[in-house]
């Protein structure tokens, strides 16, 4: 009896063992003809993305597209061990654009170059120059732009008119015409800036203070006289008391109404309309008024292929279609609060009614839009994200605070292995 059920395990394991394998092989993405596409999109904008992707599967092309939306953690996770393994890549993977580089280095992206012949509309003056550029490394075409996304500024127009009258006449807020509205708020016990997402925040302020990431392309310039004026207006302004405090929801704050101004990314609007009163978007806060030198940090979520030697031609152009598709039907993605990177939108009257426009709308404004493509940013947003509130709120001294980030970002490029 005991030899029976032995085999009978036995026969039941080695079964099991061959459906696992066997569903391996089956839900092998590149011989499917569904197009397998991961995103990042798990929040509310999720819902806009499968709508385009149920309404794009309705047109009957030869391949659907299956919509995959992955935390984004353990997405970028994921990506590096279904590449190397070459089993169940992703046909189309949206990725930040600010990783492509290291992609590329790294020889897992694929270049569109042999199929946009067919796709004559996939071109630069189609796009927001800033989102397409990246794309691009070495005459090669990696990426295709779904959107520019931005970190702007949030306004309670009651207290703007109360503290701070004229300061949207120009379109620019100053970081002047904020601190001046501080002083004049402080007594009523109402914050003049929230201190938010410190990487946009320092990003957008030390480039307005002619601060570079890299001289080279490589070696990280973090330790430099521009980041210390950009960690030292911050810090000002929260020893004077007028900017949120540790700790605090800085976001809720802003919506309780007791906060003037509150940077942040064009992507919140949907959470600002839980405000009871009236507000808008604007700029984030500048040095100058001039508005040929604003700097609006900005990224860009980019449509790319990782490879795949399975993947037919066929489907590859199927990829293709889909994106092209997505340049002429991009308003349902504006509805989630993103400004798509197809410049086709602008002609739409829906669209120039929607908050974020502006940054499209305006050539000056468009040209404000800022990504930063430092191969290592990855590692810098890592530094700026771990310590710069606790620079900015002085339990960090500024120089100790960016000696060490400076530092911590060398040690991170010693170690890495791409394009080397």
């Amino acid at each position: 009896m005991k030899k029976v059920v032995g085999l009978i395990c036995m026969l039941m394991l080695v079964v099991g063992l061959a459906a696992c394998g066997g569903s391996t092989d089956a839900k092998d993405t590149a011989k499917s003809k569904e197009i397998i596409f991961w995103n990042p999109f798990t929040g509310p904008d999720g819902a806009n993305m499968q709508k385009m992707v149920d309404a794009y599967n309705k047109t009957n092309p030869e391949f659907k597209v299956k919509n995959m939306s992955l935390k984004e953690g353990d997405m970028y996770t994921k990506i590096p061990t279904v590449v190397n393994s070459g089993k169940n890549i992703p046909d189309l993977t949206i990725v930040h654009a600010e990783r492509i580089k290291q992609y590329v280095d790294n020889d897992m992206l694929m270049s569109y170059d042999d199929y946009l012949a067919d796709f004559p509309d996939i071109k630069a003056e189609n796009y927001v120059p800033e989102a397409w550029n990246i794309g691009q490394i070495e005459n090669k075409r990696y990426s295709v732009p779904l959107d520019i996304h931005s970190f702007i500024m949030y306004y309670n127009k009651d207290l703007v008119k109360k503290y701070a009258p004229t300061a949207l006449d120009d379109g620019v807020v100053t970081f002047d015409e904020i601190q001046a509205a501080g002083k004049l708020a402080k007594k009523d016990k109402i914050d003049a800036v929230t201190v938010s997402w410190v990487k946009p925040t320092f990003l957008s302020l030390y480039t307005q203070n002619g601060g570079k990431l890299t001289e080279n392309g490589i070696d990280p310039t973090l330790d430099n006289q521009q980041a210390k004026d950009t960690f030292n207006l911050w810090k000002d302004m929260y020893k004077d008391g007028i900017t949120t405090k540790d700790g605090e929801d800085y976001f809720q704050k802003f919506i309780a109404g007791k906060v003037i101004f509150a940077p942040e990314g064009i992507w919140m609007q949907n959470t600002a309309k839980d405000a009871k009163f009236d507000w808008g978007i604007t700029n984030a806060p500048q040095l100058s008024e001039d508005k040929n030198k604003m700097v609006n940090w900005s990224s860009s979520h980019q449509f790319t292929m990782f490879n795949s030697e399975g993947r037919s031609k066929e489907k590859t152009a199927g990829v293709l279609k889909f994106i092209d598709w997505v340049q002429d039907n991009s308003l349902e993605w504006a509805k989630s609060g993103q400004n798509p990177a197809s410049l086709k939108i602008v002609e739409d009257p829906a669209y120039k009614e929607m908050p974020q426009s502006f940054l499209l709308l305006d050539p000056a404004e468009q040209k404000s839009l800022k990504i930063f493509d430092y191969k290592y940013n990855g590692y810098v947003s890592e530094q700026l994200d771990a310590n710069g509130n606790d620079i900015i709120f002085g339990k960090t001294p500024v120089d100790k605070g960016l000696a060490d980030m400076q530092k911590a970002v060398e040690d991170k490029i010693a170690k890495d292995k791409s394009n080397k």
